[in-house]
């Protein structure tokens, strides 16, 4: 598609995005299908809240499986174990972080499909791992965040 970005993914975040494709298509879709069809033979659609919510949330459902597809589509999948410069931090590193405090903090960098602040999981285009991109064992790097600019220092690098 005109405009989109490599969908950067790991082997699982492709499985993980395939798995869910495949549940709505084979899956929940079909059986929504089924009660559309059967409140549509009920009469009067107007007041019918089985066929009224069946079609939104066939709506719902369709434009997911697009967005999934266009997302797979775009999918370029790395496997972080085979980066050949393990030295420095690309898809799929661990690093381990100290800001200016000593604040310690581990993130791993995952695609954007994959990605979990709250897991220490940031996506490959956040400003975060832009900014780590390429870094080695003791560089600085600057952050700049909504509050302000924030340094890091990369403490270690490891991959699967």
């Amino acid at each position: 598609m005109a405009g989109e970005r490599t969908n950067i993914i790991s082997p699982a975040g492709y499985a993980a995005l395939r798995a869910e494709y495949d549940a709505l298509l084979g899956e929940e879709r079909p059986k929504l299908v089924e009660v559309i069809s059967w409140a549509a033979g009920n009469g009067d659609r107007s007041e019918n809240g089985d066929y009224i919510y069946g079609r939104k949330r066939l709506r719902e459902i369709d434009r997911r499986l697009a967005f999934l597809a266009r997302r797979m589509k775009a999918a370029r999948v790395v496997d972080p174990a085979a980066q050949p410069d393990k030295s420095r931090i690309w898809f799929g590193a661990h690093v381990e972080l100290a800001d200016e405090n000593d604040m310690r903090r581990t993130v791993e960098l995952v695609g954007d499909d994959e990605a979990d602040a709250g897991a220490g999981r940031i996506g490959w285009n956040s400003p975060l791992a832009r900014a780590l991109r390429g870094a080695a064992v003791g560089d600085l790097r600057t952050v700049l965040l909504p509050a302000g600019a924030k340094e890091w220092e990369i403490l270690s690098i490891a991959y699967p």
